[in-house]
């Protein structure tokens, strides 16, 4: 699948729901204390990070997309610091508070990167703590792109079914990131992204491939959700949507410190990337992506933009540049099965000028993949005179791969691409400069099988012999 950067700063999200404050402690340890047997911690660093709905909020905005977080916390010191935080980071912050009832705050107390005890200070909040979430929901929701809703089981998410239904009235998708076994309260939800544990918890052990297919249907038509997101660890995750066949994606993570927060990354990515415009299986995969990275760091973390778009362009890498005959059937077949749109051209290409550039990027906008099939050295001269190429075989392939436009680079010993496209059978054959259809090498081939066959023109006073004879004039 050809992933792209999402417009992330076309992107606004809200999310909803529990909001917490993980704060650590971090010292060293050189003693056992004399009044029990535990190590004791010499505290030289206190470090405070939003948590639940806070990181997710903080995940879309690290992405470089808007957010607004809608949530509760308690008249107290860690409730100002959460406000804080998030506010430093550029996030809307619209707080309900409560007097009776603390911020939900986790300390932990780490000692040479060891967890030696986690401390958790928080009271289930009631309904009336989140009285006004519909309220002000509704004021934000016209100007958002998709709503998170972040469910901890903390209380805070009451009534989920007042902001379902607020959100579809201004048709904005909404993400549930759910918990508990009473997936009800999320009935008419976009879409839902439990994990495999949470999942079997309300559907029943999933032994096999196609139980997970079957229940998690079921489970849609039930709760008339558009699409079910499993995250299974290390097994990936599984997309389901209703008549439509699964989509499963492997996990990416070569080494995994700590899953604290995945899960947060996962929905934040997913949202944004829709709110973007991206369609919902490009989204998911980024989301995969997004995971393999996240779950390398220590903690509740975040992922940014330009970590993400690093982590794209080494993904797109390993599936792109010059490659054999035998190395491109395998890439074509495993691009279609994806459902990807081939497109192909042919040339010379000795020195590539603006109008190659230009002629490349409008070819390639016409499909999803772009193969471009180049005359061998003996080729060229055959075509063109024993002065020609002016630049070597694997020389123009390099220069061509390092396009952006381009996906595959191939080069062909023949005259013509006829055999090429007999062999890799594009979608869209294309052809620049001043020819009609029929006149297109390989046109009936293309046809043959049902392809498309299109004409664009070069830029104009972009020419490859003109400018040899040009240098050759200056000699």
């Amino acid at each position: 699948m050809q992933l792209s950067m999402p417009r992330f700063d076309k992107s606004q999200v809200l999310v909803v729901g529990d909001v917490m404050l993980d704060r650590y402690w971090h010292g060293g340890t050189s003693r056992i204390s004399p009044e029990a047997p535990v190590p004791v911690v010499k505290v030289g660093q206190v470090e405070d990070r939003a948590g639940g709905a806070g990181n997710v909020a903080l995940n879309i905005a690290a992405l470089g997309a808007g957010a607004s977080i809608i949530s509760v916390v308690g008249d107290d010191e860690a409730g100002e610091a959460l406000a804080s935080r998030l506010g430093a980071a550029g996030i809307h912050t619209d707080f309900q508070i409560s007097k009776d009832k603390p911020t939900i705050t986790k300390l932990r107390v780490i000692s040479r990167h060891q967890q030696l005890i986690r401390m958790d200070f928080e009271e289930s909040f009631a309904e009336a703590d989140s009285a006004d979430f519909a309220a002000k929901a509704e004021k934000l929701l016209p100007m958002m792109g998709a709503v998170i809703l972040s469910d901890y089981a903390k209380g805070s998410l009451q009534n989920t079914q007042a902001l379902i239904e607020a959100a579809h009235k201004v048709n904005v998708p909404v993400l549930v990131d759910p918990k508990g076994t009473d997936f009800t309260r999320y009935r008419g939800a976009t879409l839902l992204t439990p994990n495999l544990h949470e999942f079997e918890a309300v559907v029943g052990c999933c032994e096999h491939e196609s139980d997970l297919v079957t229940k998690g249907t079921e489970l849609m038509l039930d709760l008339d959700l558009e699409a079910l997101l499993v995250t299974r660890g290390e097994h990936g995750m599984t997309l389901l949507r209703p008549n439509q066949p699964e989509l499963h994606l492997p996990a990416r993570a070569r080494e995994v410190f700590d899953v604290t927060g995945a899960g947060d990354t996962v929905i934040s990515v997913l949202a944004s990337a829709l709110a973007a415009g991206e369609e919902l299986p490009k989204a998911v995969a980024l989301a995969n992506l997004a995971a393999s990275i996240v779950v390398a760091k220590l903690g509740t973390a975040t992922i940014s933009g330009p970590e993400l778009r690093r982590a794209i362009q080494t993904e797109q890498g390993s599936e792109r540049g010059v490659m054999t005959e035998e190395q491109l059937l395998i890439a074509l077949e495993d691009a279609r099965a994806h459902g990807e749109k081939v497109v192909f051209t042919n040339g010379c290409f000795d020195i590539i000028h603006a109008g190659h550039v230009g002629y490349l990027e409008d070819t390639r906008a016409l499909g999803d993949r772009l193969v471009v099939a180049i005359n061998s050295d003996a080729s060229v001269k055959r075509l063109k005179g024993e002065a020609r190429p002016i630049n070597p075989v694997d020389r123009r392939m390099a220069v061509l791969s390092g396009l952006e436009s381009v996906d595959w680079v191939v080069s062909f010993e023949d005259d013509t691409p006829e055999r090429l496209l007999e062999l890799i059978k594009p979608e869209v054959l294309v052809k620049g400069g001043d020819y009609t259809e029929d006149q297109v090498v390989g046109w009936e081939i293309v046809k043959a099988y049902g392809g498309e066959v299109k004409v664009l023109s070069f830029f104009d006073n972009c020419s490859t012999t003109a400018i040899v004879e040009k240098i050759r004039d200056q000699d």
